[in-house]
């Protein structure tokens, strides 16, 4: 398609809104499909995206051929298999699968065509977050349209694959990004995850094989089908292929999303793209990757966003969604909010996860309130080392709320200290007294 550097969002206008079937076939869409159904096997398909080095743009950063391999070899018609997009997108700070479900929604059925063929599965269901009514329209017009041109139902482009698509407006709940609770969702049931094996490859939606790729994931299928996995690797920086959507909130000049090279540096999104920091506030620190992610503070801003350079540092890539902490904020509020909402969002299945989180929450109240004492910092120490160890909860949820408490335990441990030995919070202690300088000006 057009502008090869810039793939993903290279037809998006949001002004314009998202071209219909007739322009996204004038601009190269549904290439990748006429070609993978016509001269490729569903094996190769694996293969070519397996080359590509392409991982999963969700979170976890998994290997997509790889994952893909472990499905039964079955055609589609002799077993029946789901393919779930997932754009359940509700991680704080994220909001780059809105950009491509509202802006591009047929590069995702078209990605959704590639995948499903790969793995011979002949139904799609695109597990989408409730309140994206605006995407939730588009997709519903593009689903009609591809079906109407012949892209989605029985016998496509005369190849014998059959596969259509259908879109599941959550009922909410982030838990449901965890692949396991949106299948027991999907299922009718309470989103809770389940234990594995079975993986959801050989026995997910109702027992059946099953994957579940990330919207943006599924965004790069038709350009590697095209382009080739050479092309898709020489896109990235370093040793991860493709580009990556970024994007920044928090007090910058320019708050929002792009898509760059995948291992560009921090510091030229924050300061190159998102324009810096408004004028008046530091960069104290920053989660790169959505809210689920370890802080790191400013001596980092040269770290490559990319899977192994982040890990190195200190964090993960996540969704490649940073926040920023500036210096006018606390980090023990920013914290205790981060940590309100896991504690809310927990299934309530194991122990440590639905009593520890709400724990930690009032612990951070406390210190908040001016009620908190030196003990709770210990406290707060042994239920992130706890909580935040994998294989000791039921699934990541715990592990992924612990990674900003534990990294903001070392980084701002004087300002937790503050905190109790002043009753409550230095930054609104100076404000208040800001305040009240400003009332007896104007008494005179």
């Amino acid at each position: 398609m057009s502008f090869p550097d810039r793939p993903l969002t290279a037809m998006i206008d949001v002004a314009a809104g998202p071209p219909d079937c007739m322009a996204y076939e004038r601009a190269g869409g549904w290439e990748a499909v006429r070609r993978a159904l016509k001269n490729l096997t569903p094996a190769e398909v694996v293969d070519t995206v397996t080359r590509s080095k392409l991982r999963g743009r969700g979170g976890a950063g998994f290997g997509t051929g790889q994952k893909w391999s472990f499905v039964p070899k079955e055609p589609a018609s002799e077993r029946r298999k789901y393919l779930i997009a997932n754009a359940d997108e509700m991680e704080p700070g994220t909001f780059k699968d809105r950009l491509l479900l509202e802006g591009n929604p047929l590069q995702l059925v078209e990605g959704m065509i590639l995948a499903a063929y790969a793995i011979q599965a002949g139904h799609g269901i695109i597990f989408l977050r409730g309140e994206y009514h605006l995407a939730c329209k588009r997709l519903d017009q593009a689903i009609a349209e591809a079906r109407h041109e012949g892209w989605l139902g029985e016998n496509i482009l005369g190849s014998g694959f059959s596969f259509d698509i259908h879109v599941h407006s959550s009922a909410g709940r982030y838990i449901c990004g965890e692949e396991t609770a949106l299948l027991t969702a999907l299922e009718g049931r309470r989103a809770t995850p389940r234990s594995k094996p079975p993986f959801p490859q050989t026995g997910g939606l109702w027992g059946t094989p099953s994957v579940v790729n990330n919207v943006e994931t599924l965004c790069n299928l038709p350009h590697i089908i095209t382009n080739g996995p050479e092309w898709f690797l020489a896109l990235g920086t370093g040793t991860d292929g493709g580009t990556k959507l970024y994007g920044v909130s928090g007090r910058v000049c320019r708050p929002g999303t792009w898509e760059l090279p995948i291992g560009t540096s921090l510091r030229e999104i924050i300061e190159d793209h998102a324009g810096g920091m408004l004028p008046g506030y530091g960069l104290r620190a920053l989660l790169p990757g959505g809210a689920s992610t370890a802080f790191l503070d400013v001596t980092a801003l040269d770290v490559a966003m990319d899977y192994g350079s982040v890990e190195k540092a200190g964090s993960r890539l996540g969704t490649g969604m940073a926040i920023i902490l500036d210096d006018r904020t606390c980090p023990v509020g920013m914290i205790h909010n981060l940590e309100h909402f896991f504690a809310q969002e927990s299934c309530g299945w194991c122990t440590p996860c639905r009593d520890g989180l709400p724990w930690v929450e009032r612990l951070l109240m406390a210190i908040e309130a001016g009620t908190g004492e030196e003990e709770d910092l210990e406290q707060l120490d042994r239920h992130a080392r706890m909580l935040g160890t994998p294989g000791r909860t039921f699934c990541a949820h715990a592990p992924g709320a612990m990674a900003p408490l534990a990294s903001g335990l070392k980084l701002f441990r004087e300002d937790f200290a503050e905190h109790i030995t002043q009753h409550g919070c230095p930054l609104q202690h100076a404000a208040r007294s800001l305040e009240r300088g400003r009332d007896d000006q104007h008494s005179y």
